[in-house]
């Protein structure tokens, strides 16, 4: 089959792929020999220069089948229970069977506050990039055994399309029970016709989602278009495709079925946009001529270039960049609170342990966490 790569995974860079419930686990019973042809697929695109994050649901399921606890609905502290005891049968699982690979996995669990909270959020990312640096492939499911109907998402799609605007991923995979999106629900209406490709989601488009979920899911079409909606806003190209079969990234990376809603801007230029002009500066952090120069070649901003530091602000929040004469030349989010920015502040990276008494990140500001003015990059100020 000739493989279209404008609908290939080939293509892309970091992948975050989104697995439901009902394709890992069955009767809470892992599916095993699925999930080892899914893993023999992330090897071959890790091979093809791709890093991949997987998004898994399955631990309430698995963990119904470990505690023995009947079917149908539980009650929220028998979903915690069983996220608790499932998510442990689960990460060992994706451990075992990547490891037979040759590859390592990092569990990681998340609640809506870590994708909100900036300070949360950061350190969340930080994880997941040192994970893909160390060459693993992060786990990520939400943390069900502490969550509550008022702060969980209550599906999956959703928080995947958080974590890759999180990692800056370039494409989100849904693996699903259907092949993509159709202009009505297939089972119903045999005149339904595939969508191979949506350019935007309107309302239009969401009208054709359908909301009812597997026995196992607690999603629908509806939550995947809600995911669409995130992923494309934030530079991340989306596909729908069906997960039943053995090996889907494989079909999938050779131009198999699936609906695709392409990015509406890249990852680095949406999440520019985002630091630019959605957050609130909570104060200023002026630099010396040395770090302005760093900082326009492209490097990130360490404490040694900083002359000043002004306002009120935590880990993670919005603050302005000043030139040596006050000049406003960029934004960015910081990773320090603003006492320890000041301590730290014309100090070399190696000297922040000693002073903050932790070992600190060796940056001020990271320049995937920085956006500078085009009149400052171009010279003109």
């Amino acid at each position: 089959m000739a493989t279209d790569l404008s609908r290939s995974l080939g293509r892309y860079k970091r992948i975050v792929v989104k697995i439901g419930s009902a394709l890992l686990v069955e009767r809470g019973e892992l599916k095993r020999t699925w999930l080892e042809a899914l893993v023999s697929d992330i090897v071959m695109l890790s091979e093809a220069q791709s890093e991949v994050l997987i998004v898994s649901s399955g631990s309430i399921a698995l963990g119904r089948g470990v505690l023995g606890l009947p079917q149908g609905p539980l009650k929220l502290e028998e979903s915690q229970a069983a996220a608790a005891a499932g998510q442990i049968a689960l990460a060992q699982a994706y451990a075992d069977v990547l490891g037979q690979q040759g590859k390592k996995a990092g569990q990681i669990l998340l609640t809506l506050g870590d994708t909100e909270e900036r300070r949360r959020y950061l350190n969340a990312r930080a994880t997941i990039g040192m994970l893909l640096k160390m060459r693993a492939v992060p786990i990520i499911n939400e943390n069900d055994s502490v969550a509550t109907s008022e702060i969980r998402y209550g599906d999956n799609d959703r928080l995947a399309a958080r974590v890759a605007t999180m990692a800056s991923a370039d494409c989100l995979v849904l693996l699903s029970d259907i092949d993509g999106l159709y202009t009505a629900p297939p089972a119903q209406n045999p005149e339904a016709v595939f969508l191979p490709e949506v350019p935007r989601i309107t309302s239009e488009i969401e009208a054709m989602a359908g909301s009812a979920g597997s026995e196992l899911s607690r999603g629908g079409m509806k939550t995947k278009i809600d995911a669409g909606k995130i992923a494309t806003a934030a530079g991340t190209s989306m596909v729908i495709t069906s997960g039943k079969e053995l090996n889907p990234l494989k079909r999938l990376h050779e131009g198999g079925r699936g609906t695709w809603f392409p990015a509406l801007a890249t990852p680095s230029s949406a999440r520019k946009a985002w630091i630019g002009g959605h957050l609130e500066p909570r104060g200023n952090i002026s630099l010396d001529e040395g770090a302005v120069r760093a900082l326009k070649s492209g490097k990130s901003l360490l404490p040694a270039g900083v002359t000043a530091v002004s306002g009120t602000f935590s880990r993670g929040d919005a603050i302005t960049l000043l030139s040596p004469d006050g000049r406003t030349i960029g934004r960015g989010l910081v990773a320090y609170d603003v006492d320890e920015a000041r301590l730290i502040a014309g100090r070399n990276s190696r000297e922040i342990e000693a002073i903050v008494g932790y070992p600190g990140r060796a940056e001020m500001i990271h320049r995937d966490d920085l956006v500078l003015e085009d009149a400052f990059l171009n010279g003109t100020r």
